[in-house]
């Protein structure tokens, strides 16, 4: 048998999955070949098996007319993926949260280890988990759907399916008015903030006499704070600017990963020497988890949100055309 032959079988091969369908698969194209080459004109050569290998076409085009109708993933899967993959990264993201608070190792093996983790260690190892619980949710569904069996999955409910909520049908610029006096509010405020922090270096104050204002914190970190919190608030604004002309969920993606990294920059702020005023050591420790657990709580809202977006605009992917 022609050489050439075997190397393009097993380059095919390459493209197929299940050993017995792929040797069976194989074995038909090696016939179609063998009787392609034969049917020509002139003796069976090589030189006709690669004019039938010609014309049968590229590898990778001969694999996909054998493998279409079988999908990676069942369509009637897609919403599990979507489903699943929430669920266990919501797990994921409630026991990052204990590891941050508690400053201990989670260990349940051999499922999920996670260190001691910081703050800013958090947030980026959040997006690296969501693509973790997705692959392996993905993986399973995979082995489920290349079993061929009917396999019957639980379906967890959290509440009402978000494509089950239908929002009422406004006019255009009717749905925006909302959006257009929080775009007006955002900007005042964002304005506002600016002539503060240009005119005194910082927007907080002890008390609210504009003749002789008193710094909350000292100037290093009041420039700094001020201008974290100044960026969030542009941030906040821009995105209700652009959501009045589109309602891309793609704008609160991009708004809550600014808002996410800009709280992890809040908490890398240690609280020694930031006042600028003196304050008990009982009510500094007060201050110093209060803080911690607002910025952390608004941090998991935030998360929360951003999953949230993704997940209906995965699901808007994974549904047919």
């Amino acid at each position: 048998m022609s050489d050439k032959l075997e190397a393009y079988l097993e380059e095919i091969s390459h493209f197929l999955s299940g050993r017995a369908e792929r040797e069976e698969i194989l074995s038909e194209i090696r016939s179609h070949i063998v009787e392609k080459a034969a049917e020509g004109p002139g003796e069976f050569t090589d030189a006709a098996i690669d004019r039938a290998i010609a014309a049968f076409g590229p590898a990778r085009k001969v694999a996909e007319r054998y493998v279409d109708d079988r999908p990676i993933i069942a369509p009637a899967y897609k919403r599990y993926l979507v489903r699943y993959t929430s669920l266990l990264f919501a797990i994921h993201a409630a026991l990052t949260v204990m590891a941050v608070v508690f400053k201990k190792d989670f260990f349940i093996f051999p499922f999920l280890f996670l260190p001691k983790l910081g703050v800013v260690d958090a947030l980026m190892y959040l997006p690296a988990a969501f693509l973790a619980d997705l692959g392996l949710v993905a993986l399973v569904l995979y082995f489920v759907t290349q079993s061929g069996k009917d396999v019957k999955l639980p379906w967890p409910k959290f509440g009402v399916d978000l494509d089950e909520v239908k929002p009422p049908k406004k006019g255009f610029w009717t749905s925006r008015i909302p959006t257009a006096i929080g775009a007006v509010v955002m900007l005042a405020i964002t304005d506002f903030a600016l002539y503060l922090f240009a005119r005194h270096g910082t927007i907080f104050f002890v008390n609210l006499d504009w003749r002789d204002p008193r710094p909350l914190f000292t100037p290093g970190a009041g420039r700094y704070i001020s201008m974290i919190v100044i960026a969030g608030f542009a941030a906040s604004t821009m995105a209700l600017l652009v959501k009045l002309l589109t309602r891309s969920r793609w704008v609160d993606v991009v708004s809550n990963v600014i808002s996410l990294g800009l709280i992890g920059l809040l908490l890398r702020q240690p609280v020694e020497g930031l006042f600028a005023v003196r304050i008990p050591g009982r009510a500094m420790t007060s201050i110093k988890y209060s803080v911690k657990f607002a910025l952390l709580f608004i941090a998991l809202m935030t998360a929360i949100e951003l999953i949230k977006h993704l997940v209906v605009i995965g699901r808007r992917k994974l549904r047919p055309k």
